[in-house]
């Protein structure tokens, strides 16, 4: 029996270390952006940049939460996904309180910085996408993680069309708008990954 079992043991464990490969690629990959993106924002005085800053340091403490949890039961899968959904809903507040405060102490962003800082966080998280969409099917965690990086790149896109806005319109309202998008995009997301914890938990239950 333990003979005929060795080749389904040896596929689970190659699929558990691929998956801990590209969790630990995109946690790097997002930590590194994090502090990029929170630097250029600081120093280009941006809204959207330091949201999305924000949205990649939620997005590496949710890819370490997948981490802690791959190897556990599912129900412990289940709670590490609630805890990521709260999470993004506690980043989504705090990018809406540091837009109204930037917009109490407006200051004209700086364009050209906006969209290059932009463009590697789009090429960032393309990668990070790419890399999570073979696994995205595997369980509660991987695809809640996958949506995450999905919806990053998204982001991603509305920080070049702050950088644009800026630009042509020479006023900072554009960066403003796709700050207060993104922390929607964030919310929206925790919302969809908490509904989808819930189902996990009330088909656990009928189980038992």
């Amino acid at each position: 029996m333990s003979d005929c079992c060795k080749p389904f043991e040896t596929d689970s464990l190659q699929a558990e270390n691929s998956k801990k490969r590209i969790l630990w690629t995109v946690l790097y990959l997002n930590l590194a952006m994090f502090f990029i993106e929170a630097a250029s924002g600081l120093l280009a005085e941006s809204n959207a940049l330091m949201a999305d800053s924000l949205d990649m340091l939620g997005d590496a403490t949710l890819y370490g939460f997948t981490l802690m949890v791959i190897n556990m039961a599912a129900i412990w899968q289940v709670r590490a996904a609630i805890l990521k959904g709260l999470v993004m809903v506690s980043f989504a507040l705090g990018i809406l309180v540091h837009c109204l405060f930037e917009f109490l102490n407006s200051a004209q962003p700086l364009a050209p910085v906006i969209g290059g800082v932009g463009f590697l966080a789009l090429c960032v998280n393309l990668v990070c996408a790419w890399l999570l969409l073979k696994r995205r099917k595997d369980d509660l965690n991987m695809r809640s993680i996958w949506l995450c990086s999905r919806n990053d790149a998204l982001a991603n896109a509305g920080v070049l069309a702050a950088g644009g806005g800026v630009f042509l319109t020479g006023e900072a309202w554009p960066d403003l708008v796709v700050g207060i998008a993104i922390a929607g995009v964030v919310f929206k997301s925790s919302i969809s990954i908490l509904q989808e914890a819930q189902q996990e938990l009330r088909e656990n239950h009928a189980q038992l």
